[in-house]
């Protein structure tokens, strides 16, 4: 389906019934990472999953900034009318649930984030030498959207009312004490960290995400 907010053309899934949870990929891949992860999530909830702008069938640009995506899902959930839905974001999904979460206090019920950075100085040396050989090589906006942004402060962390799970992989690209970091600034702030995985591989076509994101929602719909 697509739907137009914020002035571009979304490409998006809905699937199931239930309490909301909405989904949001990582730089470069599109909402089919999650195909594994929605058939248990659809059997007792109702799944939103987006192509964020520039990626998979949604609207083409040019460039990309965090800020863009934040106010993309915030306008998808305004028009759909999806009261209070839990995110899940991975990678730049977890930097937009972030950012969201702190400017829209009361848009969203939960929010868990994987893998997520702050600031591009806290990638992974190893993976920041990557990305700007890379870019050299050949320019790439979304390259480009990794090696200048987000720039996340701790008083954004600080403004996030909602509970948040932050998961990190034992080898991600991104460390545990970042992770912990994050966790610890946001008031209502919890950290899992998923052993012997990497970014992405306890996510991408993957259902070992399921007993995490069933656990935090069985938790904050206990409160």
């Amino acid at each position: 389906m697509q739907i137009h907010v914020n002035g571009i053309d979304i490409h998006y899934v809905s699937e199931g019934e239930g309490m909301p949870i909405l989904l949001l990929h990582g730089n470069g891949e599109d909402h089919s990472i999650f195909d594994r992860l929605i058939e248990d999530l659809k059997k007792d909830r109702k799944v939103f999953t987006i192509d964020t702008r520039g990626h998979g069938e949604s609207e083409k640009v040019d460039s990309f900034r965090y800020s863009d995506m934040v106010e993309d899902v915030a306008a998808f959930i305004a028009e759909l009318g999806i009261e209070r839905p839990v995110l899940y974001g991975f990678s730049d999904g977890g930097i937009v649930g972030l950012m969201l979460a702190s400017k829209y206090p009361d848009m969203l019920s939960g929010l868990i984030a994987s893998g997520a950075n702050l600031t591009p100085k806290d990638l992974r040396p190893s993976f920041r030498v990557m990305t700007r050989v890379k870019n050299a090589f050949k320019k790439d906006p979304l390259l480009e959207l990794m090696l200048n942004e987000p720039s996340i402060t701790d008083d954004d962390l600080e403004r996030i009312k909602i509970p948040v799970l932050i998961t990190v992989a034992e080898k991600d690209i991104v460390s545990v004490s970042h992770a912990e970091h994050i966790a610890g600034k946001i008031p209502r702030g919890s950290m899992t960290v998923v052993p012997k995985e990497d970014h992405g591989s306890y996510i991408v076509h993957s259902e070992k995400l399921f007993p995490l994101i069933s656990d935090f929602i069985d938790s904050i719909s206990a409160v």
